[in-house]
């Protein structure tokens, strides 16, 4: 038998990942209105050049308590006022609010754009569609600096965009979930060590790592079981990991960097920051190929556990 929590759950993540499937790129009002975007922009608009940790503090909880109390509002209305339709309301919105919490689609498509203007020699095209997963400018880059650039983001991004919000789902909900999404996206806002922003941007990182912690070392494991499922070189990405997984400024990043780096046979380089993986041959379209089995099939897995999370929990109430 399963349980109303078991079966709630499990709708409300499979509901949102019919919605991330059917509209993975957000636009116009949809976009303005994404808590992606309205963190992003708001956390910026309070950002003061060379502010402290304090203010970095009040940015933080400003962001988080604006997003996350019409969330909490919304979903204690709708469970507690009595109704036929309150169920399939807060299932509704359970799914809604999950699915602007992770993405699967649209970093799958990303590297299938990149591998589509890069075997076609339309580096211009690769370049604009790597920018939008990386920080540091793409433009000024090789052609393989590019390609590592891609896999570099397409193995962190498993994390931040997808198993880690996933990750929280089960044990805190859809809030958990939107929660992890809201602190990754203040770190993209302020969490760099500039000289403008490393102080004030010191919270929100910290409130990153420690929500990625788990999820990155989950991710390392998920990238070496998918490349063992697709025959790929599962034993070389156990012994880069080893290897290389701490050699990052990021506690967390170096885990699913190493891993595909070694999984790939190649290695990704952030020049003057970070080189994982042997070179043993240059990066190829092809790589970016295998990335983005390797992150749908990653996906598969982690869902399965969620899943199976879910169910034991069940048990227990």
């Amino acid at each position: 038998m399963f349980s109303i929590f078991q079966l709630t759950t499990i709708t409300i993540l499979i509901l949102s990942l019919s919605f991330d499937l059917i509209y993975p790129y957000h636009k116009g009002v949809l976009l303005k209105i994404h808590p992606v975007h309205t963190c992003f922009i708001t956390a910026r608009k309070l950002v003061r050049v060379y502010a402290g940790k304090l203010h970095g503090v009040f940015i933080a909880l400003v962001c988080i308590l604006l997003h996350l109390t019409p969330l909490i509002i919304i979903l204690y209305l709708i469970e507690f006022i009595a109704s036929p339709w309150n169920s399939i309301l807060y299932i509704i919105f359970g799914a809604l609010t999950l699915k602007v919490s992770y993405s699967i689609r649209l970093l799958v498509e990303i590297g299938l754009k990149v591998y589509k203007y890069s075997i076609n020699d339309k580096w211009d095209r690769v370049k604009y569609w790597t920018q939008l997963i990386v920080r540091r400018d793409v433009y000024i880059l090789d052609d393989e600096h590019v390609l590592s650039a891609t896999i570099e983001s397409l193995a962190e991004s498993l994390v931040d965009s997808i198993v880690s919000p996933l990750f929280y789902y089960p044990f805190l909900g859809v809030l958990g979930s939107f929660l992890q999404r809201i602190v990754n996206t203040l770190d993209g806002a302020i969490g760099y060590k500039t000289p403008e922003l490393i102080e004030q941007g010191w919270f929100s990182a910290k409130l990153d790592t420690l929500l990625n912690y788990i999820p990155a070392r989950l991710t390392a494991f998920y990238i070496m079981l998918s490349s063992m499922i697709l025959g790929y070189n599962w034993k070389n990405a156990w012994k880069i990991y080893l290897r290389d997984h701490r050699k990052t400024a990021s506690i967390n990043a170096g885990h699913p960097m190493s891993a595909m780096a070694g999984v790939l046979g190649i290695l990704l380089e952030k020049i003057d920051h970070y080189r994982l993986g042997d070179k043993s041959k240059s990066i190829e379209p092809e790589d970016i190929m295998k990335t983005v089995k390797i992150v749908i099939a990653t996906s598969i897995f982690h869902l399965i556990f969620i899943i199976l999370i879910i169910s034991f929990i069940s048990t227990l109430l």
